[in-house]
């Protein structure tokens, strides 16, 4: 008997952790960890959060992950927008941005294409398709890309612009560069969301898409 209560007690605590973790989290939205494989460049101990915070949200990331709400989708000519504050890097020129074109994101033919920066100044676009990621742009140094400043933080406002046969990726500002709407950027229809790469602290704000 005393054995059944302690295992009842202790499947109520779990459930109880486990809606606390729930309830913390921003309501509709969805998170998928991607492990790292390189034992170079290893995981963090500790689980990804993904919180509201402030206007925005807070992602606090020891392994990548892809965070959605099924209910945001764009279609058409739309701009997306973020602005991402890195708080916490962990020294491996991690990425950090947008994703877009997003569909079956929670199963194993996963499909987006993302945009993001990093650390030492450079940008890169990729389209992932299951487990591969097709390079659309290679790691691309720019200008617009803000590093890090002594204190270890820096914000960078990242933009897609869709409209009619091309697609422009705007960082800061600025258009770091402008590709048709044909290979692996074809299909920019879907859900749009967020990527943060493993070992990182980001806070992202101003979110959201608009028609163009």
């Amino acid at each position: 008997m005393t054995k059944r209560i302690s295992t009842a007690l202790f499947v109520l605590a779990a459930l109880a952790a486990a809606t606390a973790v729930f309830a913390q989290s921003p309501k509709g939205w969805m998170v998928r960890s991607d492990h790292s494989m390189e034992a170079s460049d290893p995981d963090a101990a500790g689980a990804v959060k993904f919180v509201t915070m402030g206007a925005g949200f807070h992602a606090t990331n020891p392994m990548a992950a892809i965070f959605w709400n099924p209910a945001n989708t764009a279609s058409g000519d739309y701009t997306l927008k973020g602005k991402f504050s890195l708080i916490k890097a962990g020294g491996y020129n991690e990425y950090y941005g947008l994703i877009f074109a997003g569909s079956d994101l929670n199963a194993a033919g996963q499909n987006y294409v993302y945009f993001m920066v990093t650390d030492d100044g450079t940008y890169l676009i990729k389209r992932r398709a299951g487990a591969s990621a097709q390079g659309v742009s290679q790691k691309s140094p720019s200008d617009a890309v803000k590093k890090p400043d002594s204190t270890g933080k820096c914000t960078n406002e990242l933009e897609v612009r869709v409209k009619g046969d091309k697609v422009d990726f705007v960082i800061n500002g600025t258009v770091v560069t402008s590709m048709p709407k044909s290979g692996a950027l074809a299909k920019t229809d879907g859900i749009y969301g967020i990527r943060v790469n493993h070992q990182l602290e980001v806070q992202i704000d101003n979110f959201g898409v608009s028609k163009m």
